[in-house]
């Protein structure tokens, strides 16, 4: 079990610092953030915090799982690693997509 949870299904208005108090009477919070739309400020609705050890993620998870917070039900669980995306999108140019003559 890992330290770092992911936490979904937020209310909009949720920030980091109610995120902290959240989570806060589990254990020791290492950090907590709301993620936020770099253009907007606007939270995404998701967030991820790091607990001080395993047992006090394990006890997050428990107790807040499903739990529902400003009328919306809380997704808490283990954060997956970050998986590599390839960056930009396929403009088209250079795919191939030519007809082919044998």
């Amino acid at each position: 079990m890992g330290k770092k949870l992911y936490v979904g299904n937020l209310s909009y208005e949720v920030k980091s610092p109610d995120l902290e108090q959240m989570f806060a009477p589990f254990g020791k919070v290492v950090s907590a953030d709301v993620i936020v739309d770099r253009d907007t400020g606007r939270s995404k609705g998701f967030g991820f915090v790091e607990m001080g050890s395993d047992a006090e993620a394990q006890a997050a998870i428990s107790g807040l799982n499903g739990q529902e917070n400003n009328g919306r039900a809380l997704t808490v669980n283990e954060a997956r690693p970050r998986e590599d995306r390839p960056r930009g999108g396929g403009g088209g140019f250079g795919g191939g997509g030519g007809r082919r003559r044998f």
